[in-house]
C-alpha cells in the first residue's frame, strides 16, 4: 500500500533527496522530547529507587544492566524489523508508536514497586520499550534528510533531548520544593515526589511521541532505492560488499569455538577463584557469541546445500543470521566510530549510577538512604541532571556551527574534554551548590555524543540497512555499559575503598581518551 510522502517528497527520480524544511524537521524530532523524557526519569531516579528498596552501593551496577543489556538485544532486532516494514504508518514509525505505548505503561508502574527486585524487572521491561521507540528515530534522520542536513538532523534531536531531560530530572525537586509534595517516604516505599514525576512522565512520552507518529510522512522503499543510487556516485565510502569479501563458514565456525572457549574459561576462573559475581556478566556475554556464530556457520551450510547464493536468499536466512552478518560487515567508518563510542558510554553510565551515591556521600556525608541529608543530595542531583541537559539543549544550536567552522571530528574532540574535564572535577569542588558548573562541560560533550557519531556514521551507511547498522552502532554503546556493570562495583570496592566518587574521576578520564580517538575516523567527504 503507497504512503503519502512529504509535500518535498514528489518528482525523485532523477535527482537527489530534497532538503526538508525546518518545521518539517521539528516535527519529525519533537517525538524524541517524549522519549528522553522517560530515559532521564529512569537515568536520575532508578538507582534512588534500588537503594530506598535496600540495595547496597556495589550492587547498583548490576541492577542497572536490563539498560544496556536489553538495548544490546532489542535495537538491531527493532532496526532489521523496520528496514523490512511498510504499510499505512510507514517504516520506522509503527515502532515509534508501539514503544511509546508500553513504555508509558511501565512508567506507571515503576514507582510502586514493592521489591528490589520487582523494581529491577520493570527497568528491564521499561528500558526494551524505551529501546523499541528510540532506535528507528535515529534511521529516520538518515532515511528523510540528505546527507548535507543530517548532521543539522541529529542536533535537533540533541535539543529535544536535552528539554525533555532538563524538566524530567528536575520533576521530583520541583514538586518538593515548589509544590510540598513528600521526598521522603518509610522504609521500603518510593517517595510521592518520584512517583508523581513517572506518572506525568510517561504522559508526556506518549504525547510527544503520538506528534511526530500524526504529523510526518515517510519516504518509500523505492523512493529511497532512487535516492541512493544517485547519492552513491558522490560518496567516497563504500557502501556494498564484493561476493568474495562476504565472511565463510569455516571463519564462522572457528571463531565461534575460540569464544565459547574464552568464555567457558573466564567463568571457570570467576567460579573457580570466587571472584565477584559481576564479572558473570562480561564472561557469559563471551560465552554467548559463540553458539550464535556457530548458528551463522550452520545456516551458511544449509545454503550451500541447496546451491544458491547468499544474496539471493538473505531474506530467507532470519533476523539473527542477517544481524551477525551484518556486524561483521560493518562500513570502516562505523568499526572506528566504535573506539569512540566505547570509551564515550563508559563514562556516562558511570555518571548515570554513581552521581547520586558520590554527590550524596562526598558532599552531603552520608550514605543513610531514609536521612534528610541523603534525600536532599539526591534531589539535588535530580536537579544537577536537569541542568545538563538544559546546557545540551542550548549546545545543540550551536554544535552545527562550530563544525561547520573546524570540522565535525575537531568539534567533537572538544566537547568530549570539556565533558572530561566537568566530570573530574566534581572531586574537587566542595560546595555542592556549585556542581552545576561541571554540568556545563558535561551537557556539552551529552549534546556532541548524541548528534555527531550520528551525523558521522549515516552518510556510510546504505539506506536499505539503516535501521539494522543503527541498531549494531548501539552494541558500542552497550558493550561499554556491560563492562561498566561488570567491573566497576568490584573497582569502586576494592580499589578506591568504595568511595564512587572516583568513578566519575575515571569517567572523565574515559571521555577525553573517546575525544582523541575519534581524530583517527576516516569519515567520508561529504561530512567534513
Amino acid at each position: 500500500m503507497s504512503e503519502p510522502v512529504h509535500p518535498s517528497h514528489q518528482a525523485t527520480h532523477g535527482r537527489r533527496k530534497p532538503e526538508l524544511s525546518f518545521w518539517q524537521i521539528f516535527n519529525m524530532c519533537f517525538g524524541f522530547l517524549g522519549i528522553q523524557f522517560g530515559f532521564a526519569l529512569q537515568n536520575a531516579n532508578v538507582s534512588r529507587i534500588f537503594q530506598t528498596l535496600g540495595a547496597s552501593i556495589d550492587e547498583i551496577p548490576i541492577l542497572w544492566i536490563a539498560a544496556p543489556l536489553t538495548g544490546l538485544l532489542v535495537q538491531p532486532i527493532i532496526g532489521y524489523m523496520s528496514d523490512n516494514t511498510w504499510g499505512k504508518l510507514g517504516r520506522r514509525r509503527p515502532y515509534f508508536l508501539i514503544g511509546a505505548i508500553l513504555t508509558t505503561l511501565a512508567i506507571f508502574i515503576m514507582p510502586n514497586s514493592p521489591t528490589l527486585w520487582i523494581a529491577a524487572g520493570m527497568l528491564w521491561i521499561m528500558d526494551a520499550s524505551i529501546n523499541i521507540a528510540m532506535e528507528p528515530f535515529r534511521a529516520f534522520v538518515g532515511d528523510n534528510l540528505p546527507q548535507r542536513q543530517r548532521p543539522l538532523g541529529y542536533a535537533m534531536q540533541s535539543f529535544f533531548i536535552g528539554i525533555g531531560a532538563v524538566i524530567a530530572s528536575a520533576l521530583p525537586y520541583i514538586l518538593t520544593n515548589y509544590f510540598d509534595v513528600a521526598n521522603t517516604a518509610p522504609a521500603g516505599e518510593i517517595a510521592d515526589s518520584v512517583r508523581y514525576a513517572f506518572y506525568f512522565g510517561g504522559a508526556v512520552l506518549l504525547l510527544a511521541v503520538g506528534w511526530t507518529v500524526i504529523s510526518t510522512k515517510e519516504y518509500s522503499p523505492e523512493e529511497l532505492a532512487a535516492f541512493e543510487r544517485l547519492e552513491q556516485s558522490a560518496t567516497s565510502l563504500e557502501s556494498n560488499l564484493k561476493p568474495e569479501d562476504k565472511r565463510s563458514e569455516q571463519a564462522y565456525r572457528s571463531s565461534s569455538f575460540i569464544w565459547t572457549a574464552l568464555g567457558a574459561l573466564f567463568t571457570l576462573i570467576i567460579w573457580g577463584q570466587d571472584l565477584d559475581k559481576q564479572l558473570y556478566i562480561l564472561s557469559l556475554g563471551i560465552l554467548s557469541f559463540g553458539p550464535l556464530q556457530f548458528y551463522c556457520a550452520h545456516r551458511l551450510r544449509q545454503i550451500s546445500k541447496s546451491h544458491q547464493g547468499q544474496s539471493q536468499t538473505r531474506d530467507k536466512q532470519g533476523l539473527v543470521f542477517c544481524v551477525i552478518d551484518d556486524m561483521f560487515h560493518m562500513p570502516k567508518a562505523m568499526r572506528q566510530l566504535a573506539v569512540v563510542q566505547f570509551f564515550s558510554w563508559f563514562a556516562l553510565f558511570s555518571m548515570w549510577i554513581y552521581t547520586t551515591a558520590a554527590v550524596t556521600d562526598h558532599h552531603y556525608g552520608t550514605q543513610n538512604v531514609l536521612s534528610k541529608a541523603y534525600n536532599d543530595g539526591a534531589d539535588w542531583v535530580g536537579m544537577l541532571f536537569a541542568s545538563y541537559n538544559g546546557f545540551a539543549a542550548l549546545a545543540a544550536l550551536v554544535i552545527p556551527l562550530l563544525a561547520m567552522a573546524v570540522g565535525l571530528k575537531l568539534t567533537h574532540m572538544i566537547n568530549l574534554f570539556c565533558g572530561g574535564i566537568g566530570l573530574i572535577s566534581f572531586f574537587f569542588i566542595t560546595d555542592p551548590g556549585l556542581l552545576w558548573l561541571p554540568m556545563i562541560g558535561v551537557g556539552i560533550a551529552w549534546a556532541s555524543i548524541l548528534s555527531i557519531p550520528y551525523a558521522l556514521l549515516a552518510n556510510a551507511l546504505p539506506a536499505q540497512k539503516m535501521g539494522v547498522y543503527m541498531g549494531i552502532f548501539n552494541f558500542f554503546i552497550v558493550i561499554p555499559q556491560l563492562l561498566a556493570a561488570s567491573v566497576l562495583g568490584l573497582i569502586i570496592k576494592q580499589g578506591f575503598d568504595g568511595k564512587p566518587i572516583f568513578a566519575l574521576i575515571t569517567g572523565g578520564i574515559l571521555m577525553m581518551i573517546a575525544g582523541v580517538s575519534v581524530l583517527f575516523v576516516k569519515v567520508p567527504t561529504q561530512t567534513r
